[in-house]
């Protein structure tokens, strides 16, 4: 029940939990707005302090990289002044017994000066071997610095667009969790950017290879959208993929394994290894994608129970041999239960339910005859009626023409009703 108040000056009288509840609704407004400016507060400074954390790494990257290039200096200018005095103390030492031997041990000093030559040649030609690796060095260093730079640069821009774009749209709570999602992504693409760097730097077959697989993963995927294709992980054995075929109604029909191999030469190793897979993983057909084929064959054929193909007729074979396994499905689907089909049948002809439908359509079949055979009927008696008013005109017409021939004595006189003779209208 309501407690009501009256105005003393008006005497209106409203209930009190009116009064209330907008009390408490104008609270919750003002608490609403100041914990939504204290949260927009909070982003804003932690947005700041991510911009700051990326200006001190930045600086302290180039601090890094400028006490390197200072290093490398130190060191060829110690590696120079210490070539110098070796070369100079040499010299000397090649003067003075030069000049105390000079009358006695001639032809000795003048070889000990060229031995001497030869070895300041070939220190000064290493020397500037490591003066042009260490240039090779700083060159490749700068140019990896500035490419993981303008990553960093794009992956921060595109961030900050993202919590810009997040701010004004998502709440309070979904801006947190972005935030974390962001900040996870970002350190998820720098593992990632760092393996990619390791195996890039590596350059090995098994990376190529993996590469090739991907590939043709992607390409069985997606010229066979409604099939299934499995990817056999790394120290798994079997084949590199194995194709699930199915048919238009979803039901499996055979697998097709897949070894890709990316080398120079053919090893019929291969062949066995991809038997035994197929022995131990039951599946139906094999197929080797390389890049050379064996001794005697030039394009794509079987060899041993194993189809061989290049990457380029893979797709042309797959389409293939997936066609094979969905007709040898339906003509084994189509043997299946054949006796009990054929009883079904001839239950379902001798059913009530045939007989009454096979007699629908007959009297729907007779009903369309009759009515076409009574148009046709009405129609015949209504051209036989307009051929007899036909003729009865044709006949006036032409007795008409014979009276005014027989008054006028002239028989050029047109009074045909059409071009042909009278004799054809006649008839």
């Amino acid at each position: 029940m309501s407690t009501e108040i009256k105005c003393p000056n008006c005497n209106h009288a409203f209930p009190i939990e009116e009064v209330m509840a907008e009390e408490y609704k104008q609270d919750l407004r003002e608490k609403m707005v100041s914990f939504t400016k204290q949260k927009e507060e909070e982003f804003l400074k932690k947005s700041e302090a991510f911009e700051l954390q990326r200006k001190q790494q930045a600086e302290l990257f180039d601090r890094e990289k400028k006490q390197q290039e200072l290093a490398y200096e130190q060191k060829l200018a110690q590696e120079k002044i210490a070539l110098q005095a070796s070369v100079t103390e040499n010299l000397r030492k090649t003067i003075s017994a030069d000049f105390e031997n000079k009358l006695k041990m001639s032809e000795e000093a003048n070889k000990e000066n060229e031995e001497k030559l030869k070895l300041a040649r070939a220190k000064e030609m290493e020397f500037l071997k490591k003066e042009q690796e260490i240039k090779n060095r700083e060159a490749e260093l700068e140019l990896s610095i500035q490419r993981k730079l303008q990553e960093q640069r794009e992956e921060l821009i595109a961030q900050v667009r993202k919590q810009e774009l997040e701010k004004n749209n998502l709440k309070d709570t979904e801006h947190q969790l972005r935030v974390k999602e962001l900040e996870k992504q970002l350190d998820d693409q720098k593992k990632l950017a760092e393996e990619m760097k390791r195996k890039a730097e590596q350059g090995s077959m098994q990376l190529q290879g993996e590469v090739q697989e991907l590939i043709l993963e992607e390409l069985l995927r997606t010229t066979f959208p409604f099939d299934t294709i499995e990817e056999v992980g790394k120290g798994v054995r079997g084949a590199d993929c194995v194709h699930n075929v199915r048919n238009q109604y979803g039901q499996e029909c055979g697998r097709i394994i897949y070894e890709s191999k990316r080398t120079k030469e053919f090893s019929m190793e291969w062949i066995e290894k991809l038997k035994k897979d197929m022995r131990s993983m039951g599946v139906d057909v094999a197929v080797i994608v390389t890049q050379c084929y064996p001794k005697g064959m030039d394009c794509f054929g079987e060899r041993d129970g194993v189809w061989i193909c290049s990457f380029d007729e893979v797709k042309a074979v797959s389409y293939i041999l997936r066609d094979g396994i969905v007709k040898l499905f339906s003509a084994a689907k189509s043997q299946e239960n054949k006796g009990d089909k054929m009883h079904m049948l001839y239950d379902y002809l001798n059913s009530n339910e045939f007989s009454e439908q096979w007699k629908a359509i007959r009297e729907g079949f007779m009903s369309m005859k009759l009515s076409i055979q009574k148009e046709r009927d009405a129609m015949e008696r209504l051209w036989k009626s307009r051929e007899k008013q036909l003729e009865k005109v044709l006949l006036n017409a032409a007795h008409i023409r014979g009276s005014i021939e027989g008054i006028s004595g002239n028989d050029n006189i047109q009074l045909s009703l059409s071009d042909d003779d009278d004799d054809l209208l006649l008839e």
